[in-house]
């Protein structure tokens, strides 16, 4: 976690934050404290409050209440009256939209920071030539800024927030403007120079892939509230709640009731399905308890013969017709209704030579099996229903 370069590591502690607009909270009573050169996602759909939290950060929004401490320093208290400018924090930012100066040079714009804290000229020349270096661009410092492509702007705009090895490195969505081969090199460059400078690193994204690749802990966000923090493993297999499941791509999340308790785990009857799902592990509660479980649609088996044959670990199998299907390439994406519930399931291209020409067209029937230790209980949770706008929102990419 903690990076191999130079740079001044300083870890974050937030403290009972508070932040308001119109009396309305962005962000309420918010706790979370980061270790030095850590790199923490904060994740979550539009409005919940991760950007507002940055900028409080940042120093670009004052907090209505709460504690804010970059290493040891404590750069906003209410209580004491504390506010550090923004200049004054050793922060680097970098924002969705480049925001290079369009009259100077990439090496002009990567060496103001240097410019303002006063370096000398040959020690800023050679610094701003490291960092370009770094970035891939040291070939670029005598040429304009906006001739360059956008991908290489936000190159130069990452280069210009690091130049100066801030303690804290601050991330509002920058990827959001690239294509998704641009972001998708730009968030392997980002981790590296992470990891060769040394500073601690929040990054702001609503893209839960983006965040899981990135982070070595996920902050899921709703409300302006905290919902589950957690390495991208623990919130990818164990989502704390429905909306999390929902969020970090869990597309099947179905109500039900606890039947069946037995010693090595129990049964949910799903509620409007002719279906049921074993589940591992200790119930939430007896016999009649409601809760939820999940479970992703690439962890459903599919098959074109009712009944299915026995497959080890796929212990929960149900039956039902295919509502629609949708040809992605690498996959077959199918949604089957089991009797009132609708649920999605996936099929890799390198398995569909199991089924017959027809054996996935609408309306034919199939059996679907779900591995025991894929199903996610989610105890005390209303149906997925209430929660599809979320995933139709992650799924978009939009917030």
């Amino acid at each position: 976690m903690a990076a191999s370069g130079g740079g001044r590591m300083s870890g974050v502690t937030i403290t009972g934050l508070i932040k308001e607009f119109g009396g309305v909270a962005a962000v309420e009573q918010l706790d979370l404290d980061i270790a030095p050169g850590e790199f923490v996602t904060l994740l979550g759909p539009s409005g919940c409050g991760k950007t507002t939290t940055l900028r409080c950060l940042a120093g670009l929004e004052a907090p209505d209440r709460g504690e804010l401490a970059i290493g040891e320093r404590v750069v906003f208290s209410a209580a004491r009256a504390t506010f550090v400018p923004p200049d004054k924090r050793d922060v680097g930012m970098v924002f969705q939209s480049y925001g290079l100066w369009p009259h100077m040079t990439v090496g002009g714009n990567v060496g103001y920071p240097l410019k303002l804290a006063k370096v000398g000229k040959a020690e800023a020349r050679r610094r701003v030539l490291e960092i370009l270096e770094q970035v891939g661009l040291a070939d670029r410092a005598d040429e304009m800024a906006t001739s360059l492509s956008g991908g290489q702007q936000q190159r130069v705009a990452l280069a210009r927030a690091m130049v100066n090895r801030p303690a804290l490195m601050l991330y509002d969505e920058p990827l959001s403007n690239l294509d998704a081969k641009l972001r998708l090199s730009m968030r392997t460059q980002i981790r590296e120079l992470h990891d060769a400078l040394g500073s601690t690193s929040v990054y702001v994204t609503h893209d839960q892939e983006e965040a899981i690749a990135l982070a070595d802990r996920v902050v899921v966000m709703n409300a302006g509230r905290i919902e589950q923090v957690g390495s991208p493993r623990e919130l990818y297999t164990r989502p704390a709640n429905a909306f999390v499941a929902d969020f970090m791509g869990f597309q099947n999340l179905l109500s039900g009731t606890v039947v069946d308790v037995a010693a090595d785990g129990y049964v949910v009857d799903l509620a409007g399905a002719t279906a049921a799902v074993r589940v591992a592990g200790r119930p939430p509660g007896p016999a009649g308890t409601p809760m939820a479980v999940a479970f992703r649609a690439s962890h459903v088996r599919v098959d074109g013969q009712v009944p299915p044959p026995a497959v080890e670990g796929v212990s929960s199998s149900f039956t039902g017709r295919v509502r629609s299907r949708t040809y992605l390439g690498s996959c077959v994406r199918v949604l089957v209704d089991i009797g009132g519930e609708l649920v999605r399931a996936q099929v890799d291209e390198s398995e569909l030579d199991r089924f017959g020409p027809d054996e996935l067209s609408v309306g034919r029937e199939v059996a679907l099996g779900v591995p025991t230790a894929r199903v996610v209980p989610l105890p005390g949770e209303s149906s997925g229903q209430e929660a599809a706008p979320v995933s139709d929102l992650a799924r978009a990419g939009s917030g």
